[in-house]
C-alpha cells in the first residue's frame, strides 16, 4: 500500500473497516480468468462476505451467490439478482417455500432433508435443482473447529449413510473440505471422492466443490486449479461450481483503529478503539495474528505492545507487536486482510461501537455506513 493511501485510511474516524476496491477488482479479474478457462461457475459465499454495496461490481464477474440461511439468501437475491444457491444442515419447515421461491439451488444435508422438503420446495418453483452435500470423510484442516469432515461431524453424508435410490432424488452433488488451502489439496480430495462416489458423479448434473480454495492468495497454483477442474468436468460431463467466501475480498480490506491508552505493566500494553472479540472474532477463534502496517513481530524492535480491545473481556486479546517508535494516544493503526469474517461475524458486546464501512478506489475514501446507538438497541428488545 502506498503512503497516500495509507494516509486516506488514517484520515477517517475509528474504528472504521476500508474496502479497497481496486484490490477487489484485481481478485475478480483473477477468478474470472478461472472461468473463462474452464467454464465453471464461480460464486460469493455470503458467509464470509456479505458487504452488498459492492454486490454490483462482484456480479460483473460472477454467476451469484451462495447463502446458508433465509436472510443471506434474500441479501443475494435483492442485491445481485444472479444465480442464488444455499445450503443449511437443516431447514425449518415453515421457511421452504420462502427459500424455494428465491432459490436456485438447494443443497440439503441429508437425503432425510431431501425427502421432507422437496416436494413442498417444487410446489412454488419447479425450476429448482437440488443437492446432497457429502462428507468424503477426508480433510487436511489443522483446526478442528473449522474442519468439516470429521466422521462425527454434522455437515454432509457420509457414503454410508446414503442409499443408491437417495441419488436419483438430487441434480448434483456438494462436498466442503477446505479452509485457506491451494489447488493440490483439491487434488488429492477430488481423489477420495472419486474412490467413494464415483459411479454417482456420471448421474449428476454439476458438482460444487464447496469453498476454502485460496485463489487469490499469492502462490495459489492457479493453472493446476484450471487443469483439475478441466478434467473432472470433462470426465464426468457435469457442471463444476466453487463457492470461496475468502478468495473474494482477500487482502482486499483493512480496520483501522486508534489508540486510546496505554499501560506500563510488565508488557507494555495498548488499549485500542478495535475489539478482537467484537470486530475480528477470528483472532481469537481461528485463532491468527492479523498484521498491521508498519509494525513487526514482538520483540523485533525497541518498542513492543500487547494490543487489546476496549471490553471488559480479559481476554480481548488482539495480539503482542514491535514498532520501530513508541506509540502514543490518538495514533492510528492500519489491520490489513480485514474484509471476510469481519463485518459478517462482529458484535456489540458491553455496547462496543460497530465499525463504520468505507471504501477506497482512485477517487479517494468514502464512508458509506455509520453504526450507533439505535444499531445497538435494534439488536435487543
Amino acid at each position: 500500500m502506498n503512503k497516500k493511501d495509507v494516509e486516506l485510511i488514517k484520515s477517517i474516524n475509528t474504528p472504521a473497516y476500508v474496502i479497497d476496491e481496486r484490490l477487489l477488482t484485481r481478485n475478480l479479474e483473477i477468478l474470472k480468468s478461472v472461468q473463462d478457462r474452464t467454464g465453471a461457475k464461480i460464486l460469493l459465499a455470503l458467509k464470509g462476505f456479505s458487504m452488498f454495496s459492492e454486490f454490483d461490481l462482484i456480479g460483473k464477474y460472477l454467476y451469484g451467490v451462495t447463502s446458508s440461511s433465509l436472510n443471506e439468501a434474500y441479501l443475494g437475491r435483492e442485491y445481485m439478482n444472479k444465480e442464488v444457491h444455499i445450503y443449511s444442515p437443516a431447514y425449518r419447515p415453515e421457511e421452504v417455500q420462502t427459500i424455494a421461491s428465491i432459490c436456485d439451488h438447494i443443497v440439503f444435508n441429508t437425503p432425510a432433508q431431501i425427502k421432507a422438503h422437496k416436494e413442498n420446495a417444487l410446489s412454488v418453483n419447479h425450476k429448482l435443482e437440488f443437492g446432497l452435500r457429502i462428507n468424503p470423510e477426508y480433510s487436511e484442516v489443522k483446526v478442528k473447529i473449522y474442519d468439516p469432515c470429521d466422521i462425527n461431524s454434522r455437515l454432509g453424508s457420509r457414503l454410508a449413510l446414503i442409499d443408491e435410490e437417495d441419488f436419483k432424488l438430487v441434480d448434483g452433488l456438494h462436498f466442503h473440505t477446505m479452509c485457506e488451502q491451494g489447488a493440490e489439496v483439491l487434488e488429492r480430495t477430488l481423489e477420495v471422492v472419486e474412490e467413494k462416489f464415483g459411479k454417482y458423479l456420471y448421474q449428476m448434473k454439476w458438482v460444487n466443490f464447496g469453498g476454502g480454495h485460496h485463489i487469490t492468495e499469492k502462490g495459489y497454483d492457479v493453472e493446476k486449479l484450471i487443469k483439475i477442474i478441466n478434467r473432472f468436468m470433462d470426465k464426468y460431463d457435469v457442471e463444476v461450481y466453487l463457492e470461496p467466501g475468502e478468495a473474494i475480498p482477500l487482502n482486499c480490506g483493512f480496520l483501522v483503529s486508534s489508540v486510546l491508552d496505554i499501560i506500563d505493566n510488565e508488557k507494555k500494553m495498548a488499549i485500542l478503539d478495535t475489539s478482537a472479540s467484537c470486530h475480528m472474532p477470528d483472532v481469537i477463534e481461528m485463532p491468527y495474528r492479523a498484521h498491521i502496517i508498519n509494525s513487526d513481530v514482538y520483540q523485533t524492535h525497541e518498542y513492543n505492545y500487547q494490543l487489546g480491545g476496549p471490553t471488559c473481556l480479559s481476554g480481548d486479546i488482539i495480539g503482542e507487536y514491535s514498532f520501530e517508535k513508541p506509540l502514543t494516544i490518538g495514533d492510528k493503526l492500519i489491520f490489513t486482510d480485514m474484509a471476510h469474517y469481519t463485518m459478517v461475524k462482529n458484535n456489540t458486546f458491553n455496547g462496543v461501537n460497530l465499525p463504520s464501512i468505507a471504501v477506497l478506489n482512485n477517487e479517494g475514501i468514502k464512508v458509506i455506513k455509520n453504526f450507533g446507538y439505535e444499531d445497538f438497541k435494534s439488536r435487543l428488545s
